[in-house]
């Protein structure tokens, strides 16, 4: 009994010394957000015709429909905005969940085989079923996510001594391998490689209002979710017996930080395609900037997330102007050197 009771004192007085920087969190949601809200504006204003920020400001708050360049804004570039604000911030919290429920800093979306099993659902959606509306895209680009997981997990658990982060690692970039190179062969063999081409590139380009409204409540649910899970997962983050030690059902916990994952990830690669290295990327940045403590650190994602995506969105406009470089691709190039970075600094935790 008296050992119970110091290992969970112990276990309390680590919860209490998280090395934390609330201020520099509040600053970076504010601060972010502020950039947040002027870089939505630069990306509405640029385009094939560009358009200055006033008319912007008109469009968004005295609409006209009779002035082109309003209807422009209010039914391509906005959209195409918002969509990718939201994107950042699923793929970014989502990342952020998983790095701390697995231990693991290498846990993506991305890397876990998430992004391409509802891709391969979608594929099988394509080629089987044309036609489907957005609405129930997203719903089978959930079930995909939860095929992917399971199979990551599974594979990642047969190996003796159990799931550790690097067997979790292998296990999903095999995953990942496996099912891209299905939906590539569905794309081949039933001819819609054009209809996946737009998921395999990654963009927010030609996004509707209809795709956000749907999805939007989905998303909305799922950083909720996060932030009621985020002092769950800060205890998961220091390890499974101090988390149980200090009362809490790890479990019921990690079931439902699965959830939540599922459906940010279903969410943002039924409307924008797999994106990569996101999710991989911003928790880190967050976690050096506010600390150890996914209170502050799910929030600073879901801001820095947003401000990523709509910047690569920004830049994949002024790559190669008139044409667009795909996003995922402009991600990729920032990301596959943070992965190599990372692989090198923990590869003795690993």
């Amino acid at each position: 009994m008296s050992q119970h009771i110091h290992m969970k004192q112990a276990a309390s007085d680590k919860v209490n010394n998280l090395r934390t920087r609330p201020l520099a969190a509040t600053l970076i949601i504010i601060g972010g957000s502020i950039a947040l809200a002027l870089s939505l504006c630069v990306s509405i204003s640029l385009g094939a015709a560009d358009i200055s920020i006033r008319t912007v400001w008109e469009a968004l708050f005295h609409f006209n429909p009779n002035v082109t360049q309003h209807q422009i804004i209010q039914e391509l570039r906005l959209p195409r905005a918002l969509a990718g604000a939201l994107i950042g911030s699923c793929f970014a919290v989502a990342g952020a969940i998983l790095q701390g429920m697995t231990r693991n800093p290498l846990a993506d979306t991305g890397l876990l085989g998430i992004n391409a099993g509802a891709g391969f659902v979608l594929a099988l959606c394509f080629a089987f079923f044309p036609g489907l509306p957005f609405y129930q895209l997203i719903l089978y680009s959930f079930l995909g996510a939860a095929v992917g997981t399971g199979l990551v997990y599974g594979i990642g658990s047969m190996a003796k001594g159990g799931l550790t982060p690097v067997r979790l690692a292998l296990a999903g970039a095999a995953v990942a391998a496996l099912l891209a190179a299905l939906s590539e062969g569905i794309a081949i063999f039933f001819k819609v490689g054009q209809e996946l081409a737009f998921w395999y590139a990654g963009g927010v380009a030609g996004t509707k209002w209809l795709q956000i409204k749907i999805m939007f409540p989905w998303i909305i649910g799922g950083l909720i979710g996060s932030l009621l899970l985020s002092r769950s997962i800060t205890l998961l983050s220091l390890g499974e017996e101090i988390a149980t030690n200090l009362g809490q059902r790890t479990k019921l916990v990690k079931l439902g930080c699965v959830i939540v994952v599922l459906i940010l990830a279903g969410a943002a690669v039924s409307s924008v395609g797999s994106i990569g290295f996101v999710g991989l990327m911003v928790p880190h940045a967050a976690r050096a900037l506010v600390g150890v403590d996914y209170r502050w650190i799910i929030p600073c994602s879901a801001v820095l997330g947003s401000l990523l995506m709509v910047l690569a969105d920004i830049g994949a406009r002024l790559v190669h102007p008139p044409f667009e470089t795909p996003v995922g691709a402009l991600i990729a190039v920032i990301g596959v050197p943070f992965f190599l970075y990372l692989t090198r600094r923990d590869r003795r935790e690993l």
